[in-house]
């Protein structure tokens, strides 16, 4: 304990100790050494000594202090002397004048401008500026002329002890694998302090731990954690809280602490095996479940977590092997028991299996710890269900010739009740596969029929579906398709691929080949086609063609002799018998049209007709017809001119000054419009001309006798207009002289607000022969067909 005293006295006194000695000497040492120190701010006095002692002295610095130190958080009644500033030049005479500048002057520190005492006004914190630099200058008081140049000395502020070591980065977090040895690394954690960490020992720390022994210890110097207890199970327990101290003052009473706390994960290793929660497992299972369908699930248990919790199944042993299958379910680690074969309770009620559990990830460290795996037995039990029936084969293939008599036998199919009680089954046809109904099927014994004649070369495959039902129960059904395949018989004969027509050059040569023919069979026999050809018996010897076999299966034909003429002979015709060579051979007669033509030296047909003779010699047909077109061209031309000019000459319709045949009706009223009925004559609508018969056409011919209709009587005034005109519309549809193109029929309709404006010519100001009726174009074809009539009336007129 006095040691300990001292110590902390020391440390306490030593910086007021230096201050004492580096300033106080200097203080009062000054006016001793004063006939030895120069004042070096002062030329004058060092000019004035030199020319009177002549002799050369080493100037010295005019101030006689050092370097000052003052205590952080000093807080005494009175100010804090700092230190004493002093000057070779001052006598004494209280004529020297000290001034202070620089870092807190005025505020912080105070100079006596007298004596040169520096004092501190206000409390000190190190840790907010370590130090102050500032200026001091000698003056002459009256004057204020400067006795010596300025000189800069420093105020340090010396630490104490008044900051806590901190932790700034906690609270700590860590994780270490469980089950880890002695010693290992866990983290690291730093705490610092604000104190000075060179002066004394205010930053030394010291860290250790006040929560989380005996697990974990730290290096007192480096804050590094580590384990301090072998084992350490996760699955006992997973999270410890520690709590760690740092103690500055090198961790000696007196000293100020810090704390923070540091959460350790353990975290998990696979020391763990899988552990199934029984060692026998029963399921039952329908025997008509679908394959892949999940039976049941098994579960083996691991404390482990992650990775090290994965386990994989396997049935290792057991008389059901090959019929299930165990998979992992990757979310809930179950082991998922599925069908792999089709189950038969007939055949075999119960399986018994052996399964496994093994982890998938080994940690090689704790593998001495015994095996990671475990087993169970698992029974199955199959119970019965009323199954379809089931043919004796999933597919059937069945053959019948074309020419299969009906209800003939093609084939059988099979099917049985696999249940113990064993139904009687039905067969049938699903007409959706046999829309024509060809087969029949007997629903005792599966016979399958034919119904209607077949036809290879219409269909060669027929496919159809067989229903098996069971008697007691007919919503067990099963069904088979059936393949029947129609078997070619030599039921149709040879025939010429196409229609030939040869033709012979009259120039040609004996033996030259007219024509190469080929045959088509649409029976298919097994080795292929091979045709016969011949002549009829009373052709054998025919003088002028004669045939010869090809190795190709077809047939040449070929010219006997030379010397064939139009004009003796123009189209010759050859029968020809060809026959196959099936069981019963058929055979037909196909004529081959020959025709005997005019050829070029090379062989080139170039006319086949006897009219070619009589052509003069030079020019031929083809010359001929495109003579013949062109004039008849030029003719029509010449016709459809002719005929242009005369319909752009003479009018559609024969008419005299004051007949325009209905189109336009002239009266001397304007009227108002539709809703006047009164104002006009309403008989002044009919054409007065046609009232005892009709005006001819000279345009078109009437295919009907026109029977003149009867004239109408004068119209009182007052009479529906709609009505009149209705009447007048029916008789103009049905006559067959109306006009066949666009005309304008006036009923006195002008309307209200017409785009055209009024038609009628009594507003004019102009006369009839001044009217020009030319801008009527411009409001369409009906209007320009419309100044046409009244042009052409104007143009009579004149005339």
């Amino acid at each position: 304990m006095p040691e300990r005293l001292t110590e902390m006295l020391m440390d306490t006194w030593t910086p007021l100790i230096i201050l004492w000695i580096t300033v106080l000497p200097s203080i009062y040492m000054a006016p001793m050494n004063q006939s030895q120190v120069l004042p070096s701010g002062s030329s004058t006095g060092l000019k004035r000594l030199n020319e009177e002692q002549r002799v050369l002295h080493r100037s010295k610095r005019g101030w006689v202090w050092n370097q000052m130190f003052v205590l952080e958080e000093f807080s005494g009644p009175e100010p804090i002397l700092v230190g004493r500033l002093h000057t070779d030049l001052d006598p004494g005479s209280s004529k020297i004048k000290y001034i202070l500048s620089g870092d807190g002057a005025g505020t912080i520190f105070v100079i006596n401008d007298k004596t040169g005492d520096i004092h501190a006004m206000k409390r000190l914190d190190r840790e907010e500026k370590a130090e102050y630099t500032l200026t001091a200058q000698a003056v002459d008081r009256d004057t204020n002329q400067p006795l010596e140049p300025p000189s800069e000395f420093i105020i340090k502020v010396q630490d104490i002890n008044d900051n806590a070591p901190e932790f700034v980065e906690g609270p700590y977090h860590a994780t270490v694998p469980e089950m880890s040895v002695v010693g290992t690394f866990v983290t690291k954690v730093t705490a610092t302090d604000a104190d000075d960490p060179v002066y004394g020992n205010s930053a030394k720390l010291v860290y250790s731990i006040l929560e989380g022994q005996p697990y974990f210890s730290i290096e007192p110097h480096t804050a590094i954690i580590k384990t301090a207890l072998p084992n350490m199970d996760r699955e006992a327990k997973e999270e410890y809280f520690v709590v760690i101290q740092a103690k500055d003052m090198g961790g000696h009473m007196g000293g100020l602490s810090g704390t923070t706390t540091v959460t350790i994960t353990l975290s998990d290793v696979n020391d763990n095996p899988p552990k199934f929660a029984q060692s026998l497992y029963h399921f039952s299972v329908m025997e008509d479940v679908a394959l892949g369908e999940p039976i049941g699930r098994v579960k083996a248990n691991d404390l482990d977590i992650g990775e090290n919790a994965k386990s994989s199944y396997d049935i290792i042993e057991g008389d059901g092997m090959d019929v299930f299958e165990i998979t992992t379910d990757a979310q809930t680690q179950d082991g998922i028991i599925r069908v792999r074969k089709p189950l038969d309770f007939e055949t075999k009620k119960s399986y018994t299996l052996k399964v496994e559990a093994a982890n998938i990830h080994l940690d090689p460290r704790f593998l001495s710890g015994g095996p990671f795996k475990d087993t169970a037995t698992v029974k199955i039990v199959v119970e019965d269900a009323d199954e379809p029936p089931v043919f004796s084969s999933p597919t059937y293939l069945l053959e019948v010739h074309e020419n299969a008599a009906l209800n003939s036998v093609l084939g059988q199919v099979t099917a049985h009740d696999p249940d113990v009680s064993s139904s009687p089954i039905r067969f049938s046809i699903d007409r959706h596969t046999d829309l024509e109904r060809q087969f029949n099927i007997n629903a005792e014994d599966g016979k399958i029929t034919l119904a209607t004649p077949l036809d290879r070369e219409t269909s060669t495959w027929h496919n159809i579906t067989i229903v098996a039902t069971e008697t007691r129960n007919h919503s067990q059904v099963s069904r088979v398709p059936v393949a029947i395949k129609v078997l070619d018989v030599n039921d149709n004969a040879p025939e010429f691929a196409s229609e030939h027509e040869a033709f012979l050059c009259e120039n040609g040569k004996p033996g030259q080949v007219i024509q190469i023919v080929s045959a088509v069979d649409k029976d298919d026999p097994k080795n292929g086609h091979y045709f016969l050809y011949s002549l009829l018996p009373e052709m054998v010897n025919n003088p002028n063609f004669t045939i010869k076999k090809n190795e190709d299966n077809t047939l040449s034909i070929l010219a006997k002799h030379s010397g064939f003429s139009r004009q003796k002979q123009e189209v010759y015709l050859l029968p020809i018998v060809i026959s196959d060579s099936g069981t019963p051979p058929m055979s037909s007669t196909g004529t081959l049209t020959i025709r005997v033509c005019g050829c070029s030296s090379d062989g080139i047909v170039q006319s086949c007709n006897v009219e070619a003779y009589v052509l003069p010699i030079g020019l031929s047909m083809g010359a001929l017809i495109a003579i013949l077109a062109c004039i008849i061209l030029l003719l029509v031309i010449v016709v459809l001119f002719v005929t242009l000019r005369r319909h752009k000459n003479e009018p559609l319709i024969i008419k005299d000054d004051e007949d325009v045949r209905e189109n336009i009706i002239r009266y001397d009223d304007e009227g108002g419009g539709e809703e006047d009925t009164e104002a006009f004559d309403i008989a002044t609508l009919q054409n007065p001309d046609g009232i005892n018969g009709f005006l001819p056409r000279k345009d078109i011919k009437p295919d009907l006798q026109f029977m003149p209709r009867q004239g109408l009587a004068p119209v009182p005034n007052g009479v529906d207009v709609d009505e009149f005109i209705n009447v007048r519309l029916h008789e103009a549809d049905n006559d067959p002289t109306a006009p066949p193109y666009d005309s304008i029929q006036i009923y006195g309709y002008e309307g209200k607000g017409s785009a055209a404006g009024s038609l009628s010519s009594l507003e004019s100001s102009t006369s009839d022969s001044d009217q020009n009726f030319d801008y009527l174009s411009e409001w369409g074809p009906r209007f320009k067909r419309l100044g046409e009539l009244y042009s052409v009336g104007e143009s009579d007129k004149e005339t």
